[in-house]
């Protein structure tokens, strides 16, 4: 049997004395194994590497030997016991658990947590936990080398309230400290620093929730066009939005850019699934039609006022997907832009014939598996007297690019 305990953070309660007593190999990080009375004759493995410690509880599992391993917190929770249970299966497990460190920050600031998305940057590409906090209202980033308190203020910019939370659980070292995102990022952290609390300081409280995690998606989609607010119906209809949403496959951790957005009906519906979006429009009224469809919706839409493509530079993350509204004579130069730092997918929107092969040009010459379609429809229009005609939608041609992937040999799959 392997008895995984959970000590250390935010709990500070030593590990049973009778599963220790018991115990002829400890697992566990060198602090939690130099606070541990182990017994005399018991096997210590300080953890580094996993796989190495793996293979050592696989030897004394075999013996049918008892096993502890130490973790902090929750040892299920982002934690060692996935590992665990895939390579003995769960039920050789004992696990008992402590408190988090999620569930130890929000104590520590007197907020629920049920509504809070927890998201690890720990040995993980922190960019899906900068794109997290900038769509939801409150996070939980679990961090690590490299994507700390200062990684993460540097990325959000203003708007957001981090609470950091250091060293939980000792009560000479522990430290909760709210700062805004540029005081983070001015700061060495140092190694103590547990996870991290993105707050949207007007929604932290949140509202009374079923089901645990962020928001459930949208219920609907490709939303009328009555549903923003927009200038002489100059709005991306519904049945283009709908296949520009399925080409786009917003979600969260991606980050989307709508270019040329106009009245934001994209970049709204993308925020809708949880994706962190940037939309950019030339238009002041259109910038600030963008922000009040955006709140009327209650989701975050960074708004950037310039004209693509000279706009995008001052871009400084690439975006999984893009969304291309507009551009005029400029369309093939800004669907080259996106192409270039585009991730996944570039979806362009043209209503001119004349304009279609040069934005193709530009998805294929940029690398992309080119495809597209010409949109027409016509809509149920209701006359007098009880009768229906059929009433037709301008035609739009959707191009849409999706990058090859590439091997890690570097041959195109």
């Amino acid at each position: 049997m392997i008895t995984v305990v959970g000590t250390g953070t935010g709990a500070g309660a030593p590990p049973p004395a009778d599963v220790l007593a018991r115990a002829a190999l400890v697992v566990g990080g060198r602090r939690h194994l130099d606070a541990a009375p182990l017994p005399e004759g018991a096997e210590r493995v300080v953890l580094g590497p996993l796989a190495p410690a793996l293979d050592t509880i696989a030897e004394y599992v075999g013996k049918e030997l008892p096993v502890v391993v130490l973790a902090s917190g929750d040892p299920g929770f982002f934690g060692v016991v996935r590992a665990l249970a895939e390579r003995f299966g769960p039920g050789r497990l004992d696990v008992r658990p402590g408190v988090s460190s999620v569930a130890a920050a929000f104590a520590r600031i007197g907020l629920p947590w049920d509504d809070a998305v927890v998201v690890s940057a720990h040995g993980r590409d922190p960019r899906t936990a900068v794109n997290v906090c900038r769509a939801h209202p409150k996070v939980a980033v679990l961090t690590g080398p490299g994507a700390g308190p200062a990684e993460l203020g540097a990325a959000l910019g203003e708007g957001r309230v981090l609470v950091v939370a250091s060293a939980l659980g000792d009560p000479e070292r522990e430290r909760v400290e709210r700062v805004t995102p540029a005081e983070a990022a001015a700061r060495d952290w140092g190694p103590a620093v547990n996870v991290v609390l993105c707050l949207d300081g007007a929604r932290a409280l949140g509202a009374v929730r079923t089901v645990a995690g962020a928001a459930a998606g949208p219920a609907a989609w490709a939303l009328p066009e009555e549903a923003f607010a927009h200038r002489d119906s100059m709005i991306t209809k519904f049945e283009v939005r709908a296949l520009a949403l399925a080409r786009l496959g917003p979600r969260a951790g991606d980050l989307v850019w709508d270019v040329g957005a106009g009245s934001g009906s994209v970049a709204v519906e993308c925020a809708r699934f949880g994706a962190a979006v940037v939309a950019v429009e030339r238009a002041p009224d259109g910038v600030e039609r963008i922000r009040a469809n955006a709140a009327a919706h209650g989701v975050d839409v960074r708004v950037v006022h310039g004209t693509a493509p000279g706009a995008l530079s001052g871009l400084a993350d690439d975006p999984d997907a893009v969304f291309v509204g507009g551009g005029g004579r400029e369309l093939p130069a800004v669907v080259t832009a996106c192409a270039r730092r585009a991730r996944r997918t570039v979806v362009v929107a043209v209503a001119a014939l004349d304009r279609v092969p040069a934005a193709r040009a530009a998805l294929a010459g940029a690398g992309f598996d080119c495809d597209g379609v010409l949109l027409q429809s016509s809509r149920l229009a209701p006359l007098p007297g009880d009768v229906t005609r059929l009433a037709a939608t301008n035609p739009v041609f959707l191009l849409w690019g999706v990058r090859t992937p590439v091997s890690s040999e570097g041959v195109a799959q």
